[in-house]
């Protein structure tokens, strides 16, 4: 793209969701999270912190809560965006129980880890359709919303994070 053309609104938002999910590209600068190094290495999105961590880790309490059910409760906050604005499906959701089971096995781990990233997967492509309708709120503050909330629960697990690495 040009400096002249400007960057169409749904690529900025979706450039931000990307951050939050996937981390910033390698070696580039970033808008919110800790640099990408260039080789890689580094990465604080969601998906490489979770893939951090085996079942054990994302299983163990932290403070009422564990790092699985928070990635679990993020899956389905973007699932639910997708559903609302597709679908109109205004629920109900069981959002306290969306944290739980709080443990998960091995087998398990992996697959809520696939459930993110289909989610994540699923709200950019919806997200896309969007892109060239007319603009409007709900389409723009579910975006928003989901980016806002996927933001709010990475740092809460990041900070998990340094909470099983340093029990007190």
């Amino acid at each position: 793209m040009s400096d002249d053309q400007a960057q169409h609104w749904m690529d900025g938002l979706l450039g931000i969701l990307r951050e939050a999910v996937e981390g910033g590209e390698p070696g580039q600068s970033t808008a919110f999270l800790d640099g990408t190094a260039a080789d890689g290495g580094g990465n604080h999105g969601l998906l490489a912190t979770l893939a951090r961590l085996g079942a054990g880790e994302a299983s163990r309490d932290v403070n009422g809560t564990s790092v699985a059910g928070q990635a679990r409760h993020t899956a389905l906050h973007m699932e639910v965006v997708v559903r609302w604005e597709r679908d109109g499906d205004r629920g109900p959701f069981d959002w306290k129980g969306s944290f739980h089971p709080a443990e998960v096995s091995t087998q398990e781990w992996v697959g809520l880890q696939a459930r993110v990233r289909q989610a994540y997967d699923e709200l950019v492509v919806f997200a896309r359709t969007q892109a060239d309708l007319p603009v409007s709120g709900d389409a723009t503050g579910g975006l928003a919303g989901a980016i806002a909330h996927v933001a709010y629960h990475l740092g809460a697990i990041r900070q998990m994070v340094k909470a099983l690495a340093h029990p007190a």
